[in-house]
């Protein structure tokens, strides 16, 4: 991190000065416009002039020709500028950049920034799921997002608390409940050999199955729709039994501890296969009282009402939105009520700084909601509260459905990616040689890594449609690419080890790398600076897109070089020790990168 800054920060110093001489003026480093140069135009920093122009009383072209001259006399990093309108764009020597490659080649910390007494603490709660049914390919993506934010805020010095909330009560609960209830026969996972969240699932889409029949049957008989959906027997049964369950009935506790244990069972074979975790898990059942108590506070202070119903509500009306909803009318809690408590509880818990909940964004509105009715009940940190919103994930085949049983299945999806990233493997005689083992061992590194990838590329705001073919090609921008690209560069360097050749360089840098440097080695060294920045952006922006990208193209321009350029071949051996240097340096930023959203780079492939 210190290097970026330190090229930014002496252009910003050497233009302040610059334009107290030249104009008399004082500006301060907020007013100034210092941004990486376009890809279209020549340079590596570039000045925006226009906020200058009302101390220079000049055009945007002579001012920026003022300051590129001075510059050049100046600040000796600058060997040349451009100018384009108002843009300054500055073409840093190679004298930086050697510096720059004989300073950090081997710092192993490259791009992160370590934790201190004062770094902030951020809160991710990510996963969310409901214990009625397997984790999908939604679920997916929000445990990758979640988990890869949480690595990246860590990289950008943040102490980071990973949470999960188990979704654990409610009606849907006592949907999966009631039907095996019904029409299980006491099964269970052991005896059906099924993991034990795929089996409750399967209750859930049963009960839908049988909700469906009866309110087509009351249909037929004259009810109304909406009176059928309502007044539908199996609907009102459910409705009962999560009364009985808030009355603490010990038969339906008992049954809902039984189910629930099933499914945390299968929730962690999951989360391990996907390689996820979490710090602390939080349960909806034990934060809905608390939360239950803060509603009839809030009652109480006159900031909610009650209807002749017995129903709670907060009205919103004046900010815009309207009526929500907090208690039913038979004294049952909803999500709000529950995220209210959760959310008091956590903050009062751990010393939040930030607390980020990455959920999808059909639930923008729940998450303004939530805010303002934290605002309303006096916590000042509900200002602290930050939506990570993402886009959902479609297939070529349509959207998906849990109650009619059409979701994509965590567990199948990545053994799917594994098989078929064996089948590729196979198909293009990449692992010939290898012990079953150890093909085994990267067939699976390489299919959850292109799942991984090829969800976290896309920029998370954006819907996607997941073709698992596309995601596990060997070719373009995906997982398997890069993978590919740092078990090459491993490769070069076993051999470089094997010929003792690494002892003759001793790991070094050659000091005369400013007048070795080829075009392409520039062209890799400036990539490779901005590591950090990138990381540093993915933090700002809650991007992980931004560090899949970013890979990809170090990825791309390496293997360009590799291409055009002999290394272990080549006779200079400083030129030889450069381009091992830039091997080692860009094997070491690919294996971070990829770190840092969750993915394995394997040694050999």
């Amino acid at each position: 991190m210190a290097q970026i800054t330190s090229i930014e920060s002496l252009v910003l110093k050497s233009v302040q000065e610059i334009v107290l001489k030249l104009y008399q003026t004082q500006v301060e480093e907020t007013a100034l416009q210092i941004q990486e140069t376009r890809k279209e135009f020549e340079g590596d920093l570039t000045v925006v002039v226009f906020p200058l122009l009302k101390y220079s009383r000049k055009t945007a072209e002579a001012t920026a020709t003022d300051l590129g001259n001075a510059l050049l006399s100046s600040c000796p990093i600058v060997e040349k500028f451009n100018v384009i309108k108002g843009f300054l764009n500055l073409v840093i020597g190679r004298e930086f950049w050697a510096g720059f490659l004989q300073e950090s080649a081997f710092d192993g910390t490259f791009g992160t920034t370590g934790i201190s007494e004062t770094s902030p603490t951020v809160m991710i709660e990510y996963s969310s799921p409901n214990t009625n049914k397997p984790l999908h390919l939604g679920h997916i993506r929000n445990n990758l997002l979640g988990y890869s934010l949480s690595q990246i805020l860590s990289a950008n010095g943040n102490r980071v608390i990973k949470v999960n909330l188990v979704n654990d009560r409610g009606i849907h609960i006592c949907k999966s409940m009631l039907a095996w209830k019904l029409f299980g026969n006491g099964e269970t996972p052991a005896s059906s050999g099924k993991k034990g969240d795929h089996l409750v699932g399967d209750y859930y889409v049963r009960f839908d199955q049988e909700y469906k029949k009866e309110m087509e049957t009351l249909s037929h008989q004259g009810m109304s729709a909406e009176d059928a959906a309502r007044k539908a027997p199996l609907m009102l049964q459910a409705q009962e039994m999560l009364r009985l369950w808030e009355a603490r009935d010990p038969e339906v506790l008992q049954l809902w501890t039984t189910m629930n244990g099933w499914v945390y069972q299968g929730f962690e074979t999951t989360y391990r296969e996907l390689g996820v975790s979490f710090d602390h898990i939080y349960y909806e059942s034990q934060t809905y009282l608390s939360g239950k108590q803060i509603v009839a506070e809030g009652l109480e202070k006159g900031i909610f009402e009650k209807r002749p119903d017995g129903s709670v509500w907060c009205d919103l009306t004046g900010d815009g939105l309207d009526e929500k909803l907090l208690l039913r009318s038979d004294g049952t809690s909803v999500y709000m009520t529950q995220d209210i408590g959760t959310a008091c509880q956590r903050f009062a818990q751990y010393p939040i700084d930030r607390h980020i909940y990455v959920v999808g964004n059909e639930q923008n509105y729940h998450f303004q909601v939530l805010t303002l009715i934290l605002g309303k009940l006096g916590y000042a940190w509900a200002r602290n509260i930050q939506h990570m919103s993402y886009g959902m994930v479609e297939l070529p085949s349509g959207k998906m459905k849990s109650r009619e049983g059409t979701v994509v299945d965590a567990d199948d999806l990545i053994e799917e990616m594994v098989q078929t990233a064996r089948d590729m493997a196979q198909e293009l005689g990449k692992l010939d040689g290898y012990t079953p083992e150890q093909a085994r061992r990267i067939y699976d590194i390489i299919g959850k890594g292109a799942l991984k990838y090829f969800i976290l590329k896309v920029d998370p705001r954006k819907n996607m449609m997941f073709d698992p073919r596309e995601s596990i090609d060997f070719n373009g921008n995906t997982g398997p690419f890069v993978q590919y690209s740092y078990a090459r560069i491993r490769s070069v360097l076993r051999k470089s080890a094997e010929a003792g050749i690494s002892a003759e360089t001793g790991n070094q840098v050659p000091g005369d790398t400013a007048r070795l440097l080829n075009d392409k080695e520039l062209s890799l060294t400036k990539m490779l600076y901005r590591y950090p920045r990138v990381v540093r952006e993915a933090g700002n922006t809650l991007s992980p897109a931004l560090l899949a990208n970013y890979v990809y193209e170090l990825a791309k321009e390496y293997n360009q070089f590799y291409h055009d350029f002999p290394i272990l071949k080549e006779a200079d051996q400083d030129i030889r020790a450069l381009r091992l240097a830039l091997s080692e340096y860009t094997a070491s930023v690919i294996e971070s990168a990829m770190s840092l959203m969750g993915i394995e780079v394997p040694e050999r492939m």
